[in-house]
């Protein structure tokens, strides 16, 4: 773990109790002599924390000091993924994170399953923990969009992920789309110019999930 996030991180007493508390003091059995470091996620600063007091459920920190301390992408990027089964989301979304996508949004698509929800707070959690073990300073930001169309017009620079002989590597990709499984339908697939069409090298047939990771790596890695 590159640090521990707080909400209160930066303010200059900090309790620590519950699930934070046990997995500090309990699960990893932090040294109260050594100091702890925090981030709130918000701001590009690391906090610096000294135990002042511990009993049998809390903690009390105190800030010693702190300082600007940016971790984050190279590069932005921002991917409408057309919304697959949640389970899948949940198995890789840490991975887009720790990778340095800026942006995820769930679009749902001709193809999506319309009883699929997104639980964006638990996304959120996960990113959470992805960004204190990965070190990154920020969490990957998380949208939903209720159909391709819409999530276009809010954003024209758009590619789109498919079989096409224009490599993705090829372009300066900022924005692009991704289908869910069986790709997006015939009347979505005009919503795009044949130049805003991109592939990959290769002729096999990935699920979404393992095109999603493979994109990313492929424009910020």
């Amino acid at each position: 773990m590159q640090f521990i996030y707080h909400e209160n991180s930066g303010d200059e007493r900090v309790i620590i109790d519950g699930l934070l508390f046990t997995h500090i003091f309990g699960s990893r059995r932090h040294n109260k002599n050594n100091n702890l470091f925090f981030r709130n996620l918000r701001e590009q600063i690391l906090y610096e924390y000294q135990v002042l007091d511990i009993s049998k459920k809390s903690a009390t920190l105190e800030l010693r000091a702190y300082t600007k301390k940016p971790i984050l992408p190279k590069k932005t990027l921002h991917i409408g993924w057309c919304v697959i089964d949640p389970k899948s989301i949940d198995s890789v979304i840490s991975t887009l994170n720790e990778i340095g996508v800026f942006k995820v949004t769930f679009i749902w698509c001709d193809k999506s399953q319309g009883n699929y929800k997104i639980n964006k707070k638990r996304l959120e959690n996960i990113l959470i923990q992805s960004s204190q073990q990965c070190g990154r300073s920020s969490v990957m930001e998380i949208d939903t969009c209720l159909s391709l169309e819409s999530f276009i017009l809010n954003n024209k620079s758009s590619y789109l992920l498919d079989f096409s002989s224009k490599k993705i590597e090829d372009e300066n990709i900022d924005t692009i789309v991704i289908g869910s499984e069986g790709g997006i339908s015939f009347d979505e697939n005009t919503l795009f110019a044949n130049e805003k069409i991109v592939g990959f090298d290769s002729d096999i047939v990935l699920k979404s999930k393992s095109a999603i990771i493979a994109l990313a790596s492929k424009i910020l890695l």
